[in-house]
C-alpha cells in the first residue's frame, strides 16, 4: 500500500523527487534525505516502467515507485536526477516547467554556461545562479578536487597529475554485479563472457571504458575531469593531465595526485591544510605503511587523504604528491546531490522552521 504522505497545510517542506530511484545512485540519494534529517514533506520514487511497483524503504514507511513520465513532476518542488545523460536530457526540462529545481547526477548539462557546477565545499555560491537545473560534476572530479580546492587557495596550483583507480560502482549496479559474477567464475575455474564491459574484468584493470577521441588520446572520462576542474575553480587555463582507469573494485574511486603550486609548499603544510579541508579526513601513517585505502572509504562520507610527500623530480620545491580515496556512491555522486539540494533557499527555510519549533 502507498503511503499517503499527509501533511498539514502550513508544512512549507519542499517534496522531493528522484529519479532513477532503484539505481544504485538513486538508492544511496534516498539513503543519504533518510540518514541526514533533509526536511522533506513527501518524496516521490520514479524509475523505468520495468521499475514501477517495486516498493523502497524510507523513515520506516514502503514508499511505491512509480514509471517517470513528464507529467511526474506535478507538486515537486526538488527532483534529484541519477538516471543518465539521455533520461536527463528528456525529461528536466519538464521538472523545470512543473516548477521544480533539478540536482543532475549525469553528464548532460554539466558544461552549459547557464548551469552551475557545483561542489558545495568549493562553489556553494554558484547554486544561487541556477535557471532551473543544477549539475553535480563527474566522481573523479568531487572526490580529487574536493581536497585539492583548499590547498589551490592557500597556494594556487598550475598543473595536475592525475592517476584514478575507479570503482564498478562508477558504471551503476550493472557493472558492480558483472564485477562479483566474474570474480566468482574467475574462482571457479569457470568460463565467463563480460556482458557490461569490454573486457574481463576479475583480477584485472584497464583503461577506463569510455571513448578515445583520436585527436588527442584521451577519453570521454578524462576529457571531463579536465573540463569539469576547470570550470568548477573557475580556472579556465589550469593544466590537467588526467589518466582514468578501471579496477576491481566494487565502490570508492582513488587517485594519485602530483600537484604543482605557484610557490614551494612542503609536506607538513599540506598535511595542515588538508586537517583543516571541509569532507576531509587524513589518512596518513607511513610508519604503519595505512593510507587511504577503497575498503575504509566505502560507506564514508569524507574524501581520505594521505601518501603526502615532496615531489622528489621538481627540484624547485612547489611540487608535492597524495593519495585520495572517496566512495563514489556517496560524495562523488549521492551525497553532493544532497548537499546542494541542502544549499536550495527552501529546504534552509523548512530547515530554520524545524529548529525554532524545537527550540520552542
Amino acid at each position: 500500500m502507498r503511503p499517503s504522505n499527509p501533511e498539514p497545510a502550513q508544512d512549507r517542506r519542499p517534496a522531493v523527487a528522484i529519479v532513477g530511484a532503484t539505481g544504485a545512485v538513486g538508492v544511496e540519494i534516498a539513503g543519504c534525505l533518510e540518514r541526514r534529517g533533509f526536511p522533506l514533506s513527501r518524496l516521490r520514487l520514479l524509475a523505468s516502467a520495468r521499475s514501477a511497483g517495486k516498493r523502497v524503504a524510507f523513515r520506516g514507511e514502503q514508499i511505491e515507485v512509480d514509471a517517470l513520465t513528464e507529467k511526474s513532476f506535478a507538486g515537486i518542488d526538488i527532483a534529484l536526477f541519477s538516471a543518465g545523460g539521455a533520461i536527463s536530457r528528456q525529461y528536466a526540462p519538464a521538472a523545470v516547467r512543473a516548477g521544480a529545481v533539478v540536482v543532475d547526477n549525469s553528464s548532460a548539462f554539466r558544461m552549459d554556461a547557464g548551469v552551475p557546477l557545483v561542489i558545495p565545499e568549493i562553489n556553494a555560491e554558484a547554486i544561487a545562479r541556477h535557471r532551473g537545473i543544477i549539475a553535480n560534476p563527474n566522481c573523479v572530479a568531487i572526490v580529487a578536487m574536493t581536497p585539492l580546492w583548499p590547498l589551490h587557495r592557500a597556494n594556487p596550483i598550475r598543473r595536475i597529475v592525475l592517476a584514478s583507480y575507479q570503482a564498478a560502482s562508477g558504471g551503476g549496479a550493472a557493472m558492480m554485479q558483472e564485477l562479483r559474477d566474474a570474480t566468482a567464475a574467475y574462482l571457479d575455474g569457470r568460463p565467463f563472457q563480460p556482458q557490461v564491459l569490454r573486457h574481463d574484468y576479475a583480477f584485472n584493470l584497464f583503461s577506463h571504458n569510455t571513448k578515445v577521441d583520436p585527436a588527442t588520446g584521451y577519453n570521454e572520462e578524462e576529457t571531463k575531469v579536465v573540463a569539469e576542474t576547470r570550470k568548477i575553480f573557475g580556472e579556465s587555463g589550469l593544466r590537467i593531465s588526467p589518466t582514468c582507469i578501471r579496477v576491481p573494485v566494487l565502490r570508492a574511486h582513488a587517485a594519485a595526485l602530483t600537484v604543482e603550486c605557484e610557490h614551494p609548499i612542503g609536506p607538513e603544510e599540506v598535511r595542515a591544510i588538508m586537517e583543516r579541508a571541509p569532507g576531509v579526513r587524513v589518512v596518513d601513517d607511513p610508519v604503519a605503511n595505512y593510507f587511504p585505502m577503497p575498503k575504509d572509504a566505502s560507506g564514508q562520507d569524507d574524501i581520505l587523504v594521505g601518501r603526502i610527500r615532496q615531489d622528489i623530480g621538481d627540484p624547485s620545491g612547489r611540487t608535492v604528491a597524495l593519495f585520495v580515496c572517496g566512495d563514489q556512491l556517496l560524495k562523488g555522486a549521492a551525497l553532493n546531490a544532497v548537499q546542494i539540494a541542502e544549499r536550495l533557499p527552501i529546504v534552509q527555510a523548512a530547515a530554520a522552521s524545524a529548529r525554532e519549533a524545537a527550540n520552542a
